[in-house]
């Protein structure tokens, strides 16, 4: 029966019978006769069939539940013992701006409690992030949470937000963030990532003629240039360039201004006991509102 129950998960994951059983190398009709019979055993009907589509009920939700602690038991029960429980590392993405302050938070609480458990830490951008949890390449992503829902199969945990602003030099004059930022060089954040999306569609919304001559990827480094008179950079407010320093000013945006929001990006199964622990570490430690 393990055989059905990891049929009935890999069906919730991926949505239909169909992309369940391209997953799970099975053809559609044998994922359907993988349900009749986990149903036929149980009693009871895991799903409302309307047509060809099923969703599962009120009684297959929770079934799923059960189901999925019962295949991490049967796993578990070839696992390692617990001396040996963390020869494999965990594998975790953030992007940069959350390295040195969510994560390192997250990082203390979770070395006093799995002492033993090693971590590879991958930078890179948000949408590289996602597609390597997404392949199984990570466990978990720090990242801004994209303009499209993320893959039903992954889950979303919501950590911080941060607000965007125009940042120029104290010399600079004017406090309209659309005068300024037409008048001065621009400094803008790079478009390969989500953050740097959200500007470009902020500014062509707001249809802002802009005298664009670099192109950043990096938060720091903007806040860097913008102090040594480079230009004026549209930048989320976020913990590594706070305070700032006295020669920047911040602008608002508005009258609509816009947030990124940064989270987790994990599995929705098949956690490990360090997995689910790194997970409450960055709940307890995150700033989201």
């Amino acid at each position: 029966m393990i055989t059905e129950l990891r049929t009935l998960i890999a069906v919730a994951r991926y949505g239909t019978f169909s992309a369940a059983g391209d997953r799970v190398g099975l053809t559609q009709a044998a994922v359907s006769g993988h349900m009749r019979r986990l149903e036929e055993t149980l009693g009871f009907t895991l799903f409302d069939r309307t047509g060809r589509s099923a969703t599962l009920n009120a009684a297959g939700l929770r079934t799923l539940a059960r189901a999925e602690a019962l295949v991490a038991g049967f796993d578990a029960l070839g696992e390692p013992n617990q001396d040996e429980e963390w020869a494999r590392p965990l594998e975790i993405g953030a992007i940069a701006s959350v390295q040195a302050t969510v994560l390192t938070r997250a990082l203390v609480p979770f070395r006093q409690r799995f002492a033993n458990c090693r971590v590879n830490l991958s930078p890179g951008v948000s949408l590289q992030l996602m597609d390597r949890v997404e392949a199984g390449e990570l466990d978990l992503a720090i990242l801004i949470r994209p303009a499209f829902e993320p893959p039903r199969e992954l889950e979303w945990t919501p950590l911080a937000c941060e607000n965007y602003v125009l940042l120029a030099a104290g010399n600079v004059p004017g406090e309209d963030w659309r005068s300024v930022i037409r008048e001065q060089p621009f400094i803008r954040y790079n478009r390969s990532s989500f953050g740097g999306r959200q500007v470009e569609r902020y500014l062509r919304d707001h249809s802002i003629a802009l005298q664009e001559w670099i192109e950043v990827d990096d938060i720091q480094a903007m806040l860097s240039m913008v102090e040594n008179g480079l230009g004026v950079a549209v930048v989320p407010l976020t913990e590594t360039i706070l305070p700032l320093p006295g020669s920047v000013r911040a602008i608002e945006l508005g009258p609509a201004p816009i947030h990124r929001e940064i989270g987790a990006l994990y599995p929705r199964i098949s956690r490990s006991a360090a997995m689910a622990g790194f997970i409450e570490c960055l709940q307890s430690v995150g700033v989201a509102r």
